[in-house]
């Protein structure tokens, strides 16, 4: 089915492009709020073809579609809802779904209490997601530059072209990653209702070249350590400019409420900037720069280990539980962990220990498999099989809520075969360019060749392991009649 057609299916299922509010998408999701979530017709969407799962929680509709074709289909349907007016809110509404994936995952979230913790990480996740087409390609070119680099180095290429390839493959990746805390203002100011540009100013004040002249004449500079200095270019980092265009957009409500109309175009703006800026520099970057050095430092401990039993202990527990972060929704807030390593380690080495789990749920679903062949559950067979081309491209939610969760042991198992995985790839220490898609895709985005095969390596221990350790747990009676 063409992308245009099944952005009007969704479209029509949703209740009308009246009834959409607005239409985001992230790596594998379409992501949409309704007005009325009683007027979806919730069956159909989630059995329309192409569509690999519905997940639903209130008024919060995602409709899981898999890579790329999640962005093509969320910019139609973007364009189609662009000045419709939006139908009468509900009250409620939960429409009931039957007994399959999408069902399971709703049953869970609906019993998960809202907090300030959710709503953070989700306030983390609205930051970030619009950035993830732009971090993985920026993540691809430095890549590709570096492979490129070294192999230039090594004497294996040379001449003209291969040079001027390198350097425009870095210009392309550093227009993003150079500028990363601009992108991040700008976002930020989206979500906390700032004007975007002046988001996008408070994130290159923290990486603007004055700072170090500043920071010098104040006695605050450490020529010898550059990093150690309490502030310098890019000091606080990501974690500073969220917190700095949160106060902007306090400041410059307040401003512009207490402002007259007359003056507000340059008052506003003047002063929101004039007062933010001297908090961001004098105070925001040097607290946020204590705190992500802290972070960095105790995440060094474990990843720079020389200890190859804190690395394989480290890697494994990670990898292990991140499957129940995922469960409970809170593995966006991963994400400015990521974002820290990438602007003061030149890499992530979190994300591909973490990816592991996927993995070690495509070994266990290829186990269950074949018990369940054993004893005739023709339908288990039928969802594994539907959702495994999916999860070994990364997009879990399928076997996570269709397979291993709903049966419970396997979810455990799942787990402690992704952990020797992460074990394997933190023990040789696999650094990404960026992070991702979860799954083989994901295999590019990690830095050098040598990066790229264990990363790889540890995608099969975690595929043999998930399917060894759940066939042993497991028995082919514990699936009779489990549909």
């Amino acid at each position: 089915m063409k992308n245009e057609q099944l952005a009007d299916i969704i479209i029509e299922k949703m209740g009308g492009k009246e009834n959409i509010l607005d239409a985001v998408n992230c790596m594998t999701r379409l992501r949409m709020h309704a007005a009325n979530p009683e007027i979806i017709v919730q069956e159909d969407l989630k059995n329309t073809d192409g569509v690999l799962g519905l997940i639903v929680e209130d008024n919060y509709f995602q409709v899981v579609l898999g890579p790329g074709k999640a962005q093509k289909v969320a910019e139609i349907v973007a364009g189609k809802i662009a000045g419709a007016a939006p139908v009468q809110a509900a009250d409620s509404g939960k429409s009931n779904l039957d007994g399959d994936w999408q069902a399971n995952k709703q049953a869970v979230k609906g019993k998960q209490k809202k907090s300030g913790v959710k709503n953070f990480v989700n306030m983390i996740a609205s930051i970030f997601i619009p950035m993830i087409p732009a971090i993985i390609a920026a993540g691809l070119f430095n890549g590709f530059g570096s492979l490129i680099g070294q192999l230039i180095a090594d004497g294996n290429i040379s001449g003209q072209f291969w040079t001027m390839t390198q350097l425009f493959f870095n210009l392309i990746g550093s227009a993003f990653l150079g500028y990363f805390a601009i992108y991040t203002g700008i976002n930020a100011a989206k979500v906390f209702g700032a004007t975007p540009a002046m988001g996008g100013m408070i994130g290159g004040i923290s990486i603007g070249a004055n700072i170090v002249e500043i920071s010098t004449q104040l006695g605050l500079y450490n020529a010898e350590v550059p990093l150690q200095s309490i502030l310098t270019t890019g000091k606080g980092g990501i974690i500073g400019v969220i917190f700095g265009v949160w106060l902007l957009a306090v400041i410059e409500k307040f401003i512009r409420k207490h402002t007259p109309d007359v003056l507000d175009l340059i008052v506003t703006p003047f002063c929101s900037l004039l007062i933010t800026g001297l908090l961001m520099v004098f105070v925001i970057m040097p607290v946020a720069g204590f705190l992500s050095d802290w972070l960095v430092a105790g995440l060094s401990v474990i990843i720079n280990s020389t200890n190859p039993v804190v690395s394989i202990l480290s890697g494994y527990i990670m990898a292990a539980v991140f499957l129940p972060l995922v469960l409970l929704g809170l593995h966006h807030g991963l994400v400015p962990i990521y974002a820290i390593q990438l602007e003061q380690m030149g890499g992530v080495s979190l994300f591909p220990v973490l990816a592991m789990a996927g993995a070690g749920q495509v070994g266990a679903a290829l186990a269950l498999y074949f018990m369940a062949r054993k004893v005739h559950n023709t339908k288990l067979q039928q969802i594994i099989t539907g959702a495994l081309p999916a999860g070994f491209l990364g997009v879990g939610e399928p076997l996570i809520y269709g397979v291993t969760l709903p049966l419970g042991k396997p979810f455990i198992t799942a787990g402690l075969g992704a952990g020797f995985g992460g074990a394997y790839v933190m023990l040789t220490h696999v650094m990404a360019n960026a992070w991702g898609p979860s799954g083989l895709v994901a295999v590019p985005l990690m830095q050098g060749t040598s990066g790229m095969l264990n990363f790889f390596i540890g995608l099969c221990i975690a595929y043999v392991m998930g399917f060894v350790i759940t066939w042993l747990m497991m028995r082919p009676k514990d699936l009779i009649n489990k549909e």
